[in-house]
């Protein structure tokens, strides 16, 4: 990936809901490990497994799970991860109780997930050392209570989760809105993303685009017309 040592996007095609979908998880090198961001729903692990050997790693030197927010198509095949690694979970404190079964997803339906144990909760500007520089959480709820984005500033890179997608008829766009009950709260969180210097932006939908600061904040302005 362009200007991003260390950080490598897992694209994976699944069927979800009945319908195929491309997905992009990513990981980041760190001196004790890997970090996973984000999983993707169930049977994903085979597929991230294979990725990972390509880059010379194994599925167990991941240490730690970061979740951008606890839908399904991110969240769903954790409880099968763990059932092969000994990782930290992480999230934001609002997505805890939907990951640990205390609530059933919001965009779910019935046919929950199984519940996980949630490790650390992580909050807006908590900063984790890796190989590509300081990851830093950026609170951008709006497609869910909870949601983070991550940024890496030493390579202007963006992990974008929902909060942008790449999977349209644009390069970049915002969320879905049928996908996000908060709408006005995302397109402040988009507008928390256009306040940072960003080059390059990953998104799970969509995956790597070579869009920045400029068309985020174009983004916004079309999401307050």
């Amino acid at each position: 990936m362009q200007g991003s040592v260390g950080v490598h996007a897992l694209p994976i095609t699944v069927d979800y809901g009945g319908r195929e979908i491309t997905i992009t998880p990513t990981v980041t090198e760190t001196a004790r490990g890997l970090v996973l961001l984000d999983v993707g729903p169930r049977g994903a692990v085979e597929t991230l497994e294979t990725h990972l050997r390509n880059l010379g790693y194994e599925l167990e030197d991941v240490w730690l799970v970061a979740l951008t927010h606890h839908d399904g198509d991110h969240a769903a095949g954790l409880a099968e991860l763990l059932e092969r690694v000994d990782a930290v979970v992480a999230c934001h404190r609002d997505e805890v109780p939907y990951l640990s079964g205390e609530r059933d997803p919001i965009k779910g339906d019935g046919d929950r997930y199984p519940p996980v144990e949630v490790d650390l909760e992580l909050a807006d500007g908590v900063r984790i050392s890796t190989l590509a520089g300081p990851m830093e959480v950026v609170a951008t709820p709006g497609h869910s209570p909870g949601h983070i984005s991550l940024y890496f500033p030493d390579g202007n890179l963006l992990i974008a989760g929902d909060a942008l997608v790449a999977d349209g008829d644009e390069p970049l766009a915002g969320p879905k809105p049928h996908f996000t009950p908060e709408m006005d709260r995302a397109a402040e969180s988009v507008a928390a993303l256009g306040a940072l210097d960003v080059d390059h932006t990953l998104c799970f939908h969509g995956g790597y685009v070579d869009r920045g600061t400029e068309r985020i904040r174009d983004i916004h302005d079309r999401l307050r017309e």
